[in-house]
């Protein structure tokens, strides 16, 4: 399989973003406001309950031949194979020796991908995300308390990189729908990614120890900025709840 940059296909894509930087009539002000272009970029997916996904490009600096320049760029390198084989749990993590299976986090009960102990794998996230979803809704009804018996109103998270930026997006993505902003009236939820001992004050700034639950998002527990921040909360929490 040839490397990337060594492709004839990586060649006429550079060739085509140079016409971007020269030419004025391909300035994304004036591509936005070309109607038949933009709605040739946008992708949409139907899925059940009348929900679907929209994967609108319009808002990039391409036009329709960017992208097919693009996909010649992916089949050549053979981008569809070596998605399939992270798919079916192939151990395309050389550095570690391990599959991919961040899909198996949206597989439903009883999916089978294709690999041996497929089965078995999402059994098993399912089986955590049961557990998970029981101990929310335990800390969401009071049920699961703090250790002074306060209810657990606010959420620190502590992680870095995807594990911070995917939930936070979440979150953010959340924000505005009027159902979940009514599940998170009276609560607080902040993340903390940053070592800089600044930046852990200022997450941890009014809230009170013995109402907050501080979760921990990694996925080795051995990266050395969350572990270094999950040792300082331990303390935090431990001298806030100190004595009581």
């Amino acid at each position: 399989m040839p490397s990337l940059t060594s492709t004839s296909e990586y060649s006429r894509l550079l060739s085509a973003a140079s016409t971007f930087k020269s030419d004025p009539s391909l300035h994304l002000r004036i591509l936005c406001n070309l109607s038949e272009r933009s709605a040739g970029l946008v992708a949409k997916l139907e899925g059940e309950g009348g929900r679907s996904i929209v994967l609108d490009y319009s808002r990039q600096q391409v036009v329709g031949d960017t992208m097919d320049l693009l996909f010649d760029l992916a089949e050549k390198v053979g981008l569809d194979k070596k998605m399939n084989a992270m798919y079916v749990g192939d151990k395309i993590n050389e550095t570690e020796g391990r599959s991919v299976l961040h899909h198996c986090l949206r597989m439903p009960k009883g999916y089978d991908f294709g690999t041996e102990g497929g089965p078995g794998i999402v059994k098993e996230v399912h089986s955590v995300l049961d557990r998970i979803s029981a101990f929310v809704s335990k800390v969401r009804s009071g049920e699961h308390v703090g250790a002074t018996g306060k209810k657990l109103v606010n959420v620190v998270a502590i992680g870095i990189g995807g594990s911070q930026l995917g939930p936070e997006f979440v979150n953010e993505a959340l924000r505005a729908d009027a159902e979940a902003m009514g599940c998170a009236e009276g609560r607080t939820l902040r993340f903390l990614a940053n070592v800089d001992p600044v930046d852990f004050t200022l997450s941890m700034s009014g809230l009170d120890p013995e109402e907050t639950l501080i979760v921990v998002v990694s996925k080795t527990f051995t990266t050395a900025e969350t572990m270094l921040n999950a040792r300082t909360a331990r303390e935090w929490l431990l001298k806030g709840v100190g004595g009581k």
